[in-house]
């Protein structure tokens, strides 16, 4: 879809209108860093999604000697039960990934609903929505999610459940200044003084506008959850029946690993967590800075500087 735009004695010109989707594919092909770590990311869903197939051995099959070195049949060695880690990898990173996406599911769910409240409403609503976001805010994450796990119980659901609880303020509160700087434009104003529900005004005319700062940040908010995860996992907390990037690396400490030699058992899940985090944050950020304009900073280039010769003085030194 096109429109022409008119202007005196000029030609008429064809001038295409880009959609969202548009802006995020160009803003992506414009970072180097966006397309390297949304490739990282692809490639990590898609090893965990296909664990079943592309794995090239049972996860629960010893396949050689407890911290066997690596070697042509196992690239990255082999575990403290003899198993093999790159198998191992593809497995924990897909227990690693559904508590990532589905605690930030959560944190989503609750932060935008807060956020949308406090900034729409604003007054008493704002008020009380805000102390209780500034109550969580105040409280440290990973001791309240270890105190949380221990006393309900290690499992996966619960272990979602503490993150998505723990995670929302951060949303909720940019949520809720971009809400109050959208709210007073004139379209909301027209549309409630033409007697619009709250409801509608929000879904039509408010949600749309803060989507892409929603999205950036469930982005974001991915990484820290599976860094919270990896982090419980790693205390003892996570769920025993499934392994995750952190019971991995819980797993090569208790059986001493370090004392061993055995690097090949602790460096490639933290490794693996590390590169999810990085393909997060890089994709995040390009979503961001193109969903978003008021976000984009422009740059400066060292090349349009130049030296001027001072008033008065002449080519001569003085």
């Amino acid at each position: 879809m096109s429109v022409a735009v008119r202007e005196p004695g000029a030609v008429i010109e064809e001038e295409p209108i880009r959609s969202r989707r548009g802006l995020v594919w160009d803003a992506v092909k414009r970072r180097p860093s966006a397309i390297f770590g949304g490739v990282l990311l692809l490639l990590v869903i898609l090893g965990a999604l296909l664990a079943p197939v592309l794995a090239p051995y049972d996860q629960h099959q010893q396949v050689g000697p407890v911290f066997g070195h690596p070697s042509a049949s196992h690239p990255l060695g082999l575990d403290d039960g003899g198993i093999d880690i790159v198998t191992l990898l593809m497995w924990a990173a897909r227990t690693s990934l559904l508590v990532g996406f589905a605690a930030t599911f959560v944190s989503m769910v609750i932060g935008g609903t807060i956020g949308l409240a406090a900034g729409y409403f604003s007054g008493r609503t704002d008020t009380i929505l805000m102390r209780i976001t500034d109550y969580f805010i105040v409280i440290p994450d990973v001791p309240l999610m270890i105190v949380v796990a221990a006393i309900w119980g290690p499992s996966l659901f619960h272990i979602i459940i503490v993150i998505g609880i723990l995670l929302w303020t951060s949303t909720a509160r940019v949520l809720r200044a971009q809400v109050k700087s959208v709210r007073e434009r004139v379209y909301v104003k027209r549309a409630r003084s033409l007697g619009a529900s709250h409801a509608r005004i929000v879904f039509r005319h408010v949600l749309p506008q803060v989507a892409p700062l929603l999205i950036a940040t469930t982005v974001l908010t991915i990484a820290v959850a599976i860094f919270d995860e990896t982090a419980l996992a790693f205390l003892g907390l996570g769920d025993p029946s499934r392994i995750s990037l952190g019971k991995m690396i819980e797993n090569a400490f208790q059986r001493a690993a370090i004392s061993t030699g055995a690097w090949w058992a602790i460096v490639p899940p933290g490794a693996l967590v590390a590169v999810i985090i990085l393909s997060c944050s890089l994709l995040g950020g390009a979503i961001e800075d193109a969903l978003n304009p008021r976000l984009r900073v422009a740059h400066l280039s060292a090349r349009t500087f130049r030296l001027r010769t001072l008033v008065g003085r002449g080519s001569e030194a003085v």
